[in-house]
């Protein structure tokens, strides 16, 4: 098999691999391959072919590599889930709540809470600071629900 497109088949291999595994680690191998492609199709014999494809795929991946998984990562959305993404709802006192119990209306769920601080009375608006369990730790709120 001529060198140019054996290294054209590793480059390829490369690439699907890395699209499997998204390392960014077989993306730089690939790129190295085409380079070792190059060498050889200028003419170049098996040491510089393989002298080319190690240099230039240390190279990216000392180099490259750490940006762009950085670039992976930063656009990656801080999504919040479960409890946390109740945390700032609003909602309204079913009943007056204290520092120990009290019922509220959240999201449309009844739940158990209670005030961080203070007494919060009936039909008031309420803020959710946090959740405990199955109670929510809630604050009045100046905006209504």
């Amino acid at each position: 098999m001529d060198p140019v497109w054996l290294w054209v088949v590793v480059a390829v291999a490369c690439g699907i691999i890395e699209v499997l595994s998204v390392s960014f680690v077989f993306l730089m191998l690939g790129v190295g391959a085409l380079a070792g492609a190059v060498v050889a199709a200028a003419g170049g014999g098996a040491y510089p072919q393989v002298g080319v494809f190690a240099v230039v795929s240390v190279v990216l991946l000392m180099a490259v590599r750490p940006f762009l998984k950085g670039r992976l990562y930063q656009s990656t959305p801080d999504v919040r889930t479960n409890t946390d993404a109740l945390v700032g709802a609003g909602g309204y006192a079913l009943s007056t709540i204290t520092v120990r119990d009290g019922r509220a209306r959240l999201r449309g769920a009844e739940w158990s809470a209670r005030s961080q601080a203070g007494t919060i009375p009936e039909g008031a608006p309420v803020v959710i600071i946090g959740i405990d369990g199955a109670t929510a730790i809630v604050a009045p709120s100046t905006e209504p629900y």
